[in-house]
């Protein structure tokens, strides 16, 4: 990341157990997809990666960050009316699951997705309440824009939710 995005510890209280979380002060879009790229390093295969944030917020700009940061094979493109897609590594790393379940109806529907690929690190947009029961272990990413006085203000609000997510904090050196 550029000197104009900034990580901070959040010391703020978290209801998840074991979870750690960071604020990203992205100066654009493209910052947003940078962070993607950075978080790919930290991304193992059969991760979970919940994105929330309202349309436009960046979702799936971050998706095709850690698209690239993993070597998968793109165009990696919104999933909203095909629901998911399979993403294979081009060098032997895991692959990448993008799906958005905006469209989804229900649990049962969520699980006929077969989203627990140990092989791959999936990707869910609008997933927040409906796939955190999937893994005790997951990474949640809230995307906010403000669109004040001082023009657009993009954050991201990067949470480690379970085991192993100390891994994170080599995002915030």
């Amino acid at each position: 990341m550029s000197a104009q995005h900034s990580a901070e510890p959040n010391d703020e209280p978290n209801d998840e157990p074991n979870s750690s979380a960071f604020i990203f002060a992205l100066a654009d879009a493209a910052a947003t997809g940078e962070l993607g790229h950075r978080l790919a390093s930290v991304l193992l295969p059969g991760d979970l990666v919940i994105l929330e944030g309202d349309l436009g917020a960046g979702k799936t700009t971050l998706t095709q960050g850690m698209g690239a940061g993993l070597g998968v094979r793109g165009p990696i493109t919104s999933p909203t009316f095909v629901v998911a897609r399979h993403h294979r590594n081009l060098h032997g790393g895991p692959s990448l699951v993008h799906v958005d379940v905006y469209r989804v109806g229900s649990f049962g529907e969520v699980d006929d997705l077969d989203l627990d690929d140990e092989t791959a690190v999936t990707v869910v947009e609008w997933g927040a309440g409906v796939v955190d029961h999937l893994s005790d272990s997951y990474l949640h990413v809230l995307l906010k824009v403000d669109h004040g006085d001082l023009g657009e203000q993009r954050t991201a609000v990067v949470t480690g939710v379970g085991q192993g997510w100390e891994r994170l904090r080599s995002l915030s050196l």
